[in-house]
């Protein structure tokens, strides 16, 4: 096999792992914030905090402000709860929940690149 035929399988090998780890490689923080009754989650480049804890049975306000004017941060997805919320830029959404059972329940944004967890105990 020629070298520049080597050199290229190996830069694309290289591109394609990069890809992986970058979209799939990436795991939210396990320092998780303990909640009451509200919360607010600057989307910003991603959540944070990333990682919240709320207690089973318990009505919780959570509030997304989005400043990344990125179209993929323009929707969150919380699938377990059946929700799906549109963010615009610069303002504050609302999501109300009450989780019934205890369990690590992941939101996303719209198109699954950037994660977040609730913990519910």
């Amino acid at each position: 096999m020629e070298l520049d035929k080597i050199i290229v399988s190996l830069l694309g090998f290289g591109g394609i792992g990069f890809i992986g780890w970058f979209f799939f490689g990436k795991k939210a923080s396990s320092n998780a914030v303990e909640v009451g009754d509200a919360i607010t989650i600057q989307v910003s480049g991603g959540y944070a905090p990333a990682t919240i804890q709320l207690q089973k049975d318990k009505k919780t306000t959570i509030t997304f402000h989005r400043t990344d004017p990125s179209s993929c941060l323009e929707e969150v997805v919380l699938s377990d709860f059946k929700i799906r919320k549109f963010l615009p830029l610069n303002k504050d959404i609302s999501i109300e929940i009450t989780p019934q059972k205890a369990g690590e329940f992941p939101f996303v944004c719209g198109m699954n690149m950037f994660h977040g967890k609730i913990i519910v105990k």
